[in-house]
């Protein structure tokens, strides 16, 4: 069977880290096993609470803006095209440039669970 979930029909929900999110493909919305999809977005000049997942591993993929990308500890620029990793237990939070939105997709492995993000 084939599973095709249009951006549109997704419910944005506001996260724990404080990021608005878009399941795409979950457990919650397909029969899925081992991954996720979700769109998060994060406002201009905002940012997600620092947080790690310890059994998920995730990739960030920028579709739309640019800030600040720190995982564990260490700071990098992030655009529009850009791909991280983000390894199960890194510590991990993403800024927002003042300039507009960063829009990404957020691909997990397992599926992301709530109960799986830990703050400091």
């Amino acid at each position: 069977m084939v599973e095709i979930r249009a951006r549109e029909t997704a419910e944005p929900f506001t996260t724990v880290d404080g990021s608005t999110i878009r399941s795409l493909l979950d457990r919650s919305n397909a029969p899925v096993a081992n991954q996720s999809l979700a769109e998060a977005t994060i406002g201009a000049g905002e940012a997600t609470v620092r947080h790690y997942h310890r059994d998920s591993e995730e990739i960030y993929y920028l579709v739309e803006g640019s800030g600040e990308m720190e995982v564990d500890g260490e700071r990098r620029a992030v655009a529009t095209g850009d791909a991280v990793l983000i390894p199960p237990g890194a510590w991990h939070r993403i800024a927002a440039g003042g300039e507009g939105p960063v829009r990404l997709l957020c691909a997990c492995a397992p599926p992301w669970r709530a109960e799986d993000t830990f703050f400091e």
